[in-house]
């Protein structure tokens, strides 16, 4: 097929999703149909799992061989001058967009799914970056601009999502070749031909007829009901809660049965009723629903049997092989780094016996020679799943532990102050009930947040005689969430209680 222009495509992805063989397929769709081409490929710094920027240029071989000159074409896209853009995630897109690469003369394709960057997921709050702002430039940017969930249709067809990415080019009528000629390049290439033709064909659907394809549940999954130790929780939850609070609530009670069993279930549906009797917060029930969600949160506490716990499912390595494509035959393997603290051993002993540990220099010296530094653990083999699944399996002993204790005292007493200012001060309760969300993970990690907690809830009766609690609460836990260090809340507590932020008054509270 001769043509009459050239094409310049950028295809921005992250490690692992192939983008090297979207390029290559690709350049074999243009030598196939009669064009020169050439690929780059540009590594970028470690985000997320490593963005690269591949560009592909296409130049007619009838023009060159017209003009008896080799065309020269670039080594990278210029911005401006880039005729297709390919994003495999939205945030590529923006990155894209930023970098110029997307103009009125683009038609950029790009995946709705968003795998987080790293300072999302560390982030003490929610730090991730809404695609919607993204969205908004790509349309107002781009001359053309296709998004669909390619994630989901990778999924979908157990293939990966440059697959899915060269079958939405090929639905944008972006190049001038014809669906069979991209399909041919797939066959050529002989590797998983299958999968990889399912994955196109998502693609091309989902931008041509805007149909993603999703995965269904089996049979089993839609036949398999509640186990009968649940039942009664749910119509419990069902019969003696307001519609407005099921949705929030029943997720909460389904993380509190997994994370121990229904008998914790029925104590987090008795803690949250406490909470109901005293909420007049109208028709949505917001008080009611703000604890739901972060008593649940609080009850599947993190410690070394839970992680021991997700770590063994089985759940979790048919996802590993999922990932990576994995052939029924093919072995994968996978490492965990571990680094348990003395700490995490004494969470899981008697209160008595982890007291003595922990007040004893001695014995926090002698056990920090076993667990003063990090390990591996092949929990593919024997020799790291049979430990971790035996400590998964010590759940039973959790009501006896140290970790237990502590948590349940705080979890009442958390559960006491949002009790008391519901009395007085619904939108104060609930500003009080959100705070949780400052306690999360184990380790440094929890420290950190039980501190700001601790620190914020020290200040209430100040905060009550505030003009407005609820948004001086809700400054302090803003302030907390601004860094790890608590300098923000620090400076927040010394001009909320009038004492300067380096006074040993000021440093008691924060």
């Amino acid at each position: 097929m001769s043509q009459e222009r050239s094409f310049k495509i950028a295809i921005q992805a992250l490690g692992g999703q192939g983008g090297g063989v979207l390029s290559g397929w690709i350049v074999k769709l243009g030598e196939r149909a009669g064009f020169i081409a050439q690929s780059t490929s540009v590594p970028g710094v470690a985000q997320r799992t490593g963005a690269t920027v591949y560009y592909v240029e296409l130049y007619p071989k009838r023009l060159a061989e017209e003009r008896q000159q080799a065309p020269v074409l670039a080594l990278m896209p210029v911005p401006g001058d880039v005729d297709i853009v390919l994003a495999s995630e939205i945030m590529e897109a923006g990155r894209a967009i930023d970098r110029g690469f997307v103009t009125a003369k683009t038609t950029l394709i790009a995946s709705s799914h968003r795998v987080y960057a790293i300072g999302e997921k560390i982030g003490m709050g929610d730090a991730r970056i809404s695609s919607g702002s993204i969205h908004a430039a790509a349309e107002k940017a781009a001359g053309k601009f296709l998004i669909a969930d390619m994630e989901a249709c990778a999924d979908a067809t157990n293939s990966i999502i440059s697959s899915v990415l060269f079958g939405a080019l090929a639905g944008s009528d972006a190049l001038p070749m014809a669906r069979d000629e991209f399909e041919a390049v797939i066959r050529d290439q002989g590797r998983a031909v299958e999968s990889n033709l399912a994955g196109f064909a998502a693609g091309f659907e989902a931008v041509r007829y805007g149909r993603t394809e999703v995965s269904q549940p089996t049979e089993e999954q839609q036949a398999a009901g509640p186990a009968p130790a649940v039942r009664p929780l749910i119509e419990r939850l069902h019969g003696q809660f307001p519609e407005a609070t099921h949705a929030m609530a029943f997720e909460g009670l389904k993380r509190v049965v997994d994370h121990q069993d229904p008998r914790y279930g029925s104590l987090y549906l008795d803690r949250l009723q406490s909470v109901l009797a005293l909420d007049r917060g109208g028709t949505d029930y917001r008080l009611t629903t703000t604890v739901a969600k972060h008593l649940a949160l609080w009850m599947a506490y993190d410690d070394v049997i839970r992680v021991a716990d997700l770590k063994t499912r089985s759940t979790r390595f048919r996802r590993f092989r999922r990932d990576v494509l994995a052939a029924p035959d093919q072995i994968v393997h996978v490492s965990e780094y571990m680094h348990p603290r003395i700490e995490e051993l004494c969470d899981m002993l008697p209160p008595r016996v982890a007291r003595w540990i922990l007040d004893s220099s001695t014995t926090r010296k002698v056990l920090g020679v076993f667990f003063g530094k990090g390990r591996r653990l092949p929990t593919t083999k024997l020799r790291g799943f049979v430990p971790l699944y035996i400590i998964a399996s010590l759940r039973f002993l959790r009501r006896s532990s140290y970790k237990y204790q502590q948590e349940t005292a705080r979890i009442e007493n958390w559960l006491d102050l949002v009790r008391e200012a519901a009395g007085y001060d619904q939108a104060f309760a609930t500003e009080i009930a959100a705070l949780q969300r400052l306690i999360k993970g184990y380790g440094d990690t929890h420290a950190r947040g039980l501190a700001n907690f601790s620190a914020i809830t020290a200040v209430l009766d100040v905060l009550r005689r505030q003009d407005n609690p609820a948004e001086a609460t809700r400054d302090l836990h803003d302030a907390a969430l601004a860094d790890e260090n608590g300098v923000a809340l620090r400076a927040a507590l010394s001009r909320l209680t009038g004492k300067e932020e380096g006074s040993a008054d000021a440093e008691a509270v924060a």
